[in-house]
């Protein structure tokens, strides 16, 4: 027998700066109005008075605990889980973003009815607290949005009130820009943002993409084109503005110009063709390509161009153990803030400790502890509770109760000389069950 608990879920991403949602809606414009559908949905149970109701309140408590408790992951990342209609939940992942990254957050949702998930964007300054910087639009489960900073991101998710069903988290990466020479990619590139030029008196300010002569060179973005002109170092050079995202793309060393001064142009249009001009006569034919913010000099346009990671690829864990209450197996193993032997350690636990799954991949399960606390442990180190420890008969009466505190409910009052299997443990005590099928915990009973 296997016995369920079904806890929270929320996904949260930290930045410290700006990020914007492609699709999505950003902080809030009318002080009288909640900034995203998360809080319009909050609003809306104030208004009804159910967060004043215990389900009501735990909504609010839950989605509050991931903006501090969150997980680490890196990216390309999915994970599954399951939320019950009986407990809120909500997740909360950190991870490290660039500006130039693209980053597309989808939530799959299963169960008997069609459940909201709310995807938020968080930035936390340097005292961890969070500016809400983006958020999906409601009842799409999908989040895409682009870092204007080189930051730490926090993304959190979390289901609405009465849904239960399983879920599946996915995050990818991709560049927020086209790859700028026609039929090559960020594998064509051969020299990078800051190396050396003139002997070490100037810093390369953007990439250069190797083709043949008169390779188009295409539009990274839908633009205008603000300069069209030659000069000492670019030789033929365009530039685009992206008024979007506050940046100018440069395009240097042209053959010759496509495009005229004050066009408008869409992703893919050819700006020019690849060339030597300028300084780059005794090299063969590429493209310059730099990227400088409006309000700022050059920033590294690797980010913006470079080749996505793809899908996330890590085994799902099966859907029927979400849920499931299991112990570790190993005489040491840690539990840690992100699924992988690398992350930080947040619990040593010891063999037999209580854990229950609420989430993660086959390598990696996301558990929670008896006391509340969340982490990764690796699959490998666990085990199902089906098979008892051993067999306890009571010298004397025992309360059951309903957590591993002594504070906890009281299920009921086990008589002397029951007879009970011992499944897992936890601090000072013992998750049983009685041969009556009863579950619970009792105060630990001499030593396993």
């Amino acid at each position: 027998m296997i016995i369920k608990h079904i806890f929270p879920v929320i996904l949260i991403c930290s930045i410290v700066g700006f990020l914007e949602a492609c699709t999505g809606v950003g902080p809030a414009t009318n002080l009288f109005r909640p900034s995203s559908p998360h809080d319009q949905y909050a609003q809306s149970l104030k208004e009804a008075k159910l967060d004043k109701t215990a389900l009501g309140a735990d909504w609010a408590s839950v989605g509050e605990r991931a903006l501090r408790d969150s997980l680490t992951i890196a990216i390309p990342y999915r994970e599954s889980g399951y939320f019950s209609a009986t407990k809120p939940i909500a997740v909360g992942y950190r991870l490290s973003v660039q500006q130039g990254d693209r980053f597309l957050v989808k939530v799959e949702t299963q169960g008997q009815q069609q459940a909201s998930v709310f995807i938020d964007v968080f930035a936390l300054d340097d005292r961890n607290r969070p500016t809400l910087l983006a958020a999906s639009k409601a009842d799409t489960n999908v989040l895409a949005w682009e870092p204007r900073r080189t930051q730490t991101c926090l993304i959190r998710i979390q289901p609405e009130l009465l849904r239960s069903g399983s879920y599946t988290i996915a995050i990818t990466r991709e560049p927020a820009l086209s790859f700028p020479v026609q039929g090559r990619d960020s594998r064509q590139i051969s020299s990078f943002f800051g190396a050396a030029r003139d002997a070490g008196r100037r810093r390369h300010e953007g990439v250069d993409i190797f083709a043949p002569r008169g390779t188009p060179a295409i539009a990274s973005v839908d633009g205008i084109v603000t300069s069209v002109g030659t000069n000492s170092l670019g030789g033929n050079v365009v530039f685009v503005s992206d008024n979007e995202r506050n940046i100018r793309l440069y395009y240097a060393h042209l053959d010759r110009w496509n495009v005229n001064n004050g066009q408008r142009i869409s992703v893919g249009d050819t700006v020019g063709f690849v060339g030597n001009t300028g300084n780059a006569r005794t090299t063969g034919p590429h493209l310059h390509f730099g990227i400088y913010g409006f309000n700022e000099g050059a920033v590294d346009p690797l980010p913006f161009i470079r080749l996505g990671r793809g899908p996330a690829r890590q085994g799902l864990l099966a859907s029927d153990r979400l849920g499931d209450s299991i112990r570790v197996a190993s005489p040491r193993s840690f539990v840690r803030i992100a699924p992988g032997s690398d992350g930080a350690v947040v619990r040593e636990v010891a063999k037999s400790t209580a854990l229950t799954i609420v989430g993660g991949t086959e390598a990696w399960l996301r558990v929670e502890l008896p006391d509340g606390q969340y982490g990764y442990i690796a699959s490998g180190a666990t085990e199902s509770i089906k098979r008892p420890l051993r067999r306890l008969a009571l010298s004397g009466p025992a309360t059951l109760l309903d957590a591993a505190d002594s504070q906890a409910g009281v299920i009921t009052t086990l008589p002397a000389g029951a007879s009970l299997d011992i499944l897992s443990t936890f601090a000072d005590f013992q998750f049983v069950r009685s041969n009556k099928g009863q579950a619970g915990w009792i105060t630990k009973v001499g030593s396993l």
